[in-house]
């Protein structure tokens, strides 16, 4: 079986982006972004400003002032947990109840 050439069928692409011959290699650096990385921002007043990002779904950042009570992952979870417990628990009906309720069998 022969394998793809990689020509780009779009005509907005210009000839200078040659890819014939290149591989990808897919997830390259994603362990990496997994961890977060930092940008540093050079500002027009000369200070420098460093930005940190955080994969969502893996972490949540916390604002400083609620980052105070909260200095760890552990305290944060001990808290939601509370307030977990203090929501009312919703009753699930069973399937036959749910059917009578509408009229079905």
């Amino acid at each position: 079986m022969k394998k793809a050439i990689n020509t780009p069928n779009n005509d907005d692409m210009l000839p200078e982006y040659n890819f014939n011959g290149k591989k990808g290699v897919r997830g390259k650096y994603a362990k990496a972004v997994q961890k977060g990385y930092s940008v540093r921002v050079l500002n027009e007043d000369g200070t420098v400003t460093i930005q940190h990002f955080i994969p969502k779904g893996s972490a949540v950042v916390l604002d400083p002032d609620v980052e105070i009570y909260f200095p760890d992952s552990e305290s944060v979870n001990s808290a939601l947990r509370s307030l977990i417990n203090l929501i009312p628990q919703k009753k699930v009906r069973r399937a036959t109840e749910k059917r009578a309720s509408y009229g079905g069998k």
